[in-house]
């Protein structure tokens, strides 16, 4: 068997539910169904046994059914739903943005942390996972902010990302625009300065005595 048949048949053997017996007067078909099953349970059966060590093998080789041994091995060595949560919520609640930085890439940080809590199904609800976004941010987003909540916009998450994104572009180019007014204006007065002031008056040469 190939890794994309024993692939295809591992998932097959998952999704469905184990077959009972046939009743009588079944037809051929359900009959090559439930053949087919019990082969491909029997090749995944092997395939997952191999897999292990030989210590965890011995725990699992009377067991003769893929969604069994799934699930034992789901009930004793899977982290619990409760350490990822926690875990989560953590990093999503804790993490800052560091002044300076790209929002672009803070948002790419704080989207997968929205998702996993959402898949998670911790209660959380839009809003709240924007004003720990906002929260997030450093002073240089504060009018932003202010503005946000003042007007009470209605986003979703990945509008305010973008929102944030273009705030962060045009006030930074603003800033650069006006820094570099300043600095022509300095030089023409600078410039007009110089004009202004008197000149001195060229000394004559020294004789020799």
């Amino acid at each position: 068997m190939s890794r994309l048949e024993s692939s295809r048949s591992c998932k097959e053997i998952l999704d469905k539910p184990l077959p009972t017996a046939l009743p009588e007067g079944s037809s051929p078909e359900e009959r090559v169904t439930l053949k087919k099953w019990f082969e491909d349970n029997s090749k995944v059966c092997s395939i997952i046994l191999a897999s292990m060590t030989n210590e965890i093998q011995k725990q699992y080789d009377r067991l003769d059914n893929v969604p069994l041994i799934m699930l034992h091995m789901k009930e004793v060595y899977a982290v619990p739903d409760r350490h990822i949560r926690y875990d989560t919520t953590k990093a999503f609640f804790g993490t800052k943005m560091a002044e300076g930085s790209s929002i672009q890439i803070h948002g790419v940080k704080m989207l997968p942390l929205v998702e996993k809590l959402e898949d998670l199904k911790v209660g959380l609800d839009n809003d709240l996972y924007i004003d720990v976004i906002l929260h997030s941010l450093p002073p240089f987003y504060d009018p932003f902010t202010i503005n946000y909540n003042m007007n009470g916009l209605e986003k979703s998450i990945y509008k305010l990302i973008n929102m944030l994104v273009r705030y962060e572009a045009t006030t930074h180019k603003f800033a650069s625009a006006v820094l570099v007014g300043e600095v022509s204006t300095s030089k023409a007065k600078g410039k007009r300065a110089g004009l202004s002031q008197p000149q001195a008056m060229p000394m004559a040469p020294l004789l020799p005595q």
